[in-house]
């Protein structure tokens, strides 16, 4: 009984933290209950029977099995449970959604016992979460003569396990709960230092907003019975910086449904909404669990009698209040006329169509995505297998042909790539199709949340129409804790099980690689035609189209090999003129964001794929684009590379992989080998003239174009978060770009970062050469300010000390990282030195190691957010601006931001890494960092 006992410990150290059982995912934890529940006469029967049919976590779990297999003996007579009658056995069996249950399900329904066989054949009828070994199963019985199996079959060729679930109601009420002015960052719903606890939902469910926002929205739960709680970003976008599941699952979990009475603490269901609507993987996320997301447009640019939008002294439209959404207010949603009403249902707000598309109200219906897209699947073999025509009862794929109309990028690659596609005609922006995903990525901080979904799905094995799938250590690279001993490792073997590839060998062979996942993606896509699927919002590849995505998508993409989603509307961004030399490619980064809102006004960049026109850059470079781009609120984004670059890019990327396959990473499933052979495939059809570099057609239709000119950018820049613009809405977002002339060498700087995924090779070869030039000069390199200097992977470590810049940088850091000994606690004063710091993603990702706070940190990362770099003081609030590394590097040196002159000294005769506008031949770049 030890494993119970230690379990009562455990539920008694969560009570002290006002926590109740955790769920039971144990299978020899289950069993030991199982024998307690047998024991009539035991003490703890009562509550083992509780844990078992309450708190027992359903799918592949090993619990899940255990349970599956008592509950088939109790249906069996083979044992007996006075409080567990067969038929609310195969109750608990319905919610066990797959894996063991629908294998004890299909035993039993083709089983000797007809009247057993037709009690799980009715359970089996509404079960959609089928793999391919439980169709096997069915086909061989029908093909055996099996009446059920035919029976089972034919209801899954009409789908009704989909048509006999209730409609989304006509009308929902809503009522309205402010969670922030502004953009709100999904580190708002779950903080980024507190990953550890996601896959533990109700503890995580602590972190979200506040202890005292929580108390509010329970307290308008209580008053408001019969009405959900909607979510809102007052004057911003909800969701943005992350697609973040555990963020909609607390969302969830404090205003959603509960999806089962036997499984605690998963909810579905949420309502979100902003004023400018939800951040675009943040809303696949709310898809994912069934949940609505609303663009309210309760805020609208004030216009004068001549229609011309009024501005502020600063030039910004003023805005004007077009209906309330303050805290407390009714508001009506009506599913059938996709609009959104006041209290009474009559006074009409918003149209909301496009939350209500027929895939997202199937979503709805179903209670999330998962169902439906395993539905299809469903429903299409059991056509198959009893030769009947299919009449899907689904919405059908939107599939948008605009005659005469050319192909952008992503349009093209969405060809490439649809399934199930009725048509022959290309698809346009706006279809909506399922798409195969080549290349699929899971970090550590998700992983553990991608694993659950996994075992909830009842899935075992990485489709095999994936070419290529990694687990990554990143997030939790910096401090090796208690919480990452305990939670990597175990998450590492899962998939590694799974048939990922994984930073961290579960047999301990292999030196653990902490690479961030990103720059791991970007080596190991080999196809500009790719759709790659990844658990971070930074998942933007320069090659192919990347998007960032929650768990279960992530999930969905392993055991699939699939999404959905429609094809975004594009915008194209061009270059002109020539750099300065005295400028970094990081500069050209934000003035296309700042040059893009001088052009348009708004951000036409949001929920929209940026097709940007960099091909005389290598993959490594381009990345700094394409890497920034999820901070522009893009969807994704799409590099245009000549055929020499690309070709360039993919040679990188062979030799890449080979030295993971050098190192001992190759999996036993031949990954890494097979991804090398679809390298040289790709580079023989460049070379041949078969299937160039992807392009798009001449006339393909964007949503806008914008062309950035790389003579205006005369001084670096930085994106600041204006942390005290008397807007609020306006702080903490990337649209306001400055020139460093604009803090005239007085803004204190505290703490320098240079790293991780938006640093390549070139920039940490800039530190080395800095440094060498400062103390040729000076004769020596004194720091004003920490600076904190993390590469993205380790074969840059490797390179660099190949190169001889490593050396110079152990000779002024006063930390190495040491993987022998690694950090078990984290960082919480600096001194005036150079960190070294392990691959990874480090201060960037803030779950770990954070900047002292109310400090301001100039940093290459791409997050300014607040709190996530560093947390605010009561009387100063914390700063993280982005910059170049050199901007960031002399910062540190000098204490505050730089003049001009002394940034274009400093830089004088370095390598930066230089861009020019494509020509018809690739021209030089200018860079030796490849």
């Amino acid at each position: 009984m030890s494993l119970y006992t230690d379990y009562l410990a455990e539920i008694e150290t969560r009570k002290e933290q006002g926590l109740n059982p955790k769920p039971i995912d144990d299978g020899a934890l289950t069993a030991e209950l199982i024998e307690q529940i047998k024991d009539t006469g035991n003490e703890h029967r009562e509550a083992s029977l509780n844990f078992f049919i309450y708190n027992t976590l359903p799918g592949t779990t090993s619990a899940a099995g255990v349970k599956a297999a008592f509950l088939k003996e109790i249906i069996l007579g083979q044992a007996e449970v006075a409080e567990i009658t067969p038929e609310f056995a195969f109750e608990l069996l319905s919610h066990m959604k797959g894996g063991p249950s629908v294998d004890v399900l299909i035993d039993l329904a083709l089983g000797d016992d007809a009247a057993i066989a037709a009690s799980a054949a009715g359970v089996l009828k509404t079960q959609v979460f089928l793999y391919d070994a439980d169709m096997a199963r069915l086909k061989e019985a029908l093909d055996a003569g099996s009446a059920v199996a035919k029976e089972i079959l034919e209801s899954y060729a009409k789908a009704e396990f989909f048509t006999d679930l209730p409609e989304v109601e006509e009308e929902i009420k809503v009522i309205t709960y402010i969670a922030g002015i502004g953009d709100i960052s999904t580190d708002l719903l779950s903080p980024g230092n507190q990953a550890h606890s996601r896959a533990d939902r109700e503890l995580h469910g602590k972190c979200m907003i506040s202890p005292e926002a929580q108390a509010e929205i329970e307290a308008m739960k209580a008053a408001h019975p019969d009405k959900r709680v909607m979510l809102i970003a007052e004057k911003g976008t909800m969701g943005v910086g992350s697609s973040r599941m555990s963020g909609v699952n607390n969302v969830a979990l404090w205003t959603g449904k509960q999806a089962s009475p036997y499984v605690p603490f998963v909810n579905y269901a949420p309502v979100v909404a902003g004023t400018n609507g939800i951040s675009p993987i943040f809303l696949t996320t709310v898809g994912v669990t069934g949940g609505i997301g609303i663009d309210l447009k309760n805020w609208v640019k004030k216009t004068d009698a001549d229609g011309n939008v009024v501005e502020d002294e600063n030039g910004d439209a003023v805005l004007e209040e077009a209906y309330s959404v303050a805290t407390g207010t009714v508001l009506t949603i009506n599913t059938k006329d996709k609009k959104l009403y006041d209290e009474t249902g009559t006074k009409e707000l918003v149209d909301i169509s496009s939350s209500f598309t027929p895939q997202k109200v199937e979503f709805m219906k179903a209670g999330g995505s998962y169902a439906v897209v395993f539905g299809k699947k469903l429903q299409t073999f059991a056509c198959e297998a009893l030769g009947l025509p299919l009449e899907s009862a689904f919405a059908p794929s939107k599939e948008i042909h605009v005659e005469g109309q050319g192909l952008t990028a992503v349009e093209k690659i969405f060809n490439r790539n649809a399934l199930g596609v009725k048509t022959d005609k290309p698809l346009h922006a706006g279809s909506d199709v399922r798409v195969k995903v080549n290349i699929v990525g899971s970090q550590d901080t998700t992983g553990l949340m991608t694993m659950q979904e996994l075992e909830a799905m009842a899935a075992t094995v990485v489709s095999p129409s994936v070419d290529g799938a990694y687990q990554s250590g990143c997030h939790t690279a910096s401090v090796w804790d208690l919480k990452a001993q305990a939670n990597t490792p175990r998450l590492m073997k899962f998939m590694n099980d799974f048939g990922v590839v994984t930073g961290r060998d579960p047999k301990g062979v292999y030196h653990p690689m902490t690479d961030v996942i990103h720059k791991v993606l970007n080596d190991i896509t080999v196809d500009d035609r790719a759709v790659i699927v990844g658990g971070d919002s930074h998942t933007r590849m320069s090659k192919g189209v990347a998007f960032g995505a929650d768990s279960g998508t992530v999930a969905l993409a392993l055991a699939t090999g699939e999404a959905s989603m429609p094809i975004p509307e594009s915008v194209k961004v061009t270059f002109k003129g020539q750099m300065a030399d005295h400028m970094d490619f990081r500069d050209v980064v934000h003035a296309t964001q700042a040059q893009m809102l001088d052009q348009h006004g708004d951000n036409v960049f949001q929920g929209r794929v940026i097709e940007v026109h960099i091909g005389t850059l290598l993959a490594d470079q381009a990345f700094t684009f394409t890497d920034w781009t999820a901070e522009m609120k893009a969807k994704a984004s799409v590099c245009i590379s000549n055929d020499e670059t690309l070709i360039g890019s993919l040679e990188l990327a062979k030799s890449r992989i080979q030295i993971m396959i050098d190192k001992g990473m190759e999996h036993e499933n031949g990954t890494l080998a097979r991804l090398l052979d679809l390298a040289d495939k790709r580079i023989a059809e460049i070379k041949s003239g078969e299937v160039p570099a992807l392009t798009p057609d001449a006339d393909a239709k964007y949503f806008a174009e914008v062309v950035v000119d790389l003579d205006q950018i005369v001084e670096p820049m930085i994106a600041d978060p204006d942390v005290n613009n008397d807007d609020v809405s306006k702080r903490y977002t990337h649209d306001t770009i400055r020139p460093i002339s604009f803090y005239k060498a007085e803004k204190k700087v505290d703490l320098g970062f240079v790293g991780s995924c938006m640093v390549h090779k070139g920039d940490i070869k800039i530190v080395a050469q800095m440094l060498r030039n400062l103390e040729a000069a000076e004769g020596k390199v004194e720091f004003k300010a920490p600076l904190v200097v993390t590469a993205p992977t380790y074969n840059i470590i490797d390179e660099l000390k190949e190169e001889g810049d490593w050396e110079i940088l152990q000779k002024y850091s006063g930390f190495e990282f040491d993987d022998a000994a690694p950090k078990t606690t984290a960082r919480t004063e600096y001194e005036n030195i150079l960190y070294l710091e392990r691959p990874g993603c480090n201060l960037c990702m803030g779950n770990q190691e954070k900047a002292a706070k109310g400090d301001t940190v100039l940093a290459t990362s791409t997050r300014l957010f607040q709190g996530r770099v560093v947390a605010d003081l009561p009387e100063k609030k914390g700063e993280s601006l982005l910059g170049s590394t050199p901007v960031v590097v002399l910062s540190a040196i000098l204490g505050r931001t730089p003049t001009l002159e002394e940034y274009k000294t400093a830089v004088e005769g370095i390598d930066l890494t230089k861009f020019a506008p494509p020509l018809v031949k690739p021209i030089d770049t200018k860079s030796v960092h490849f």
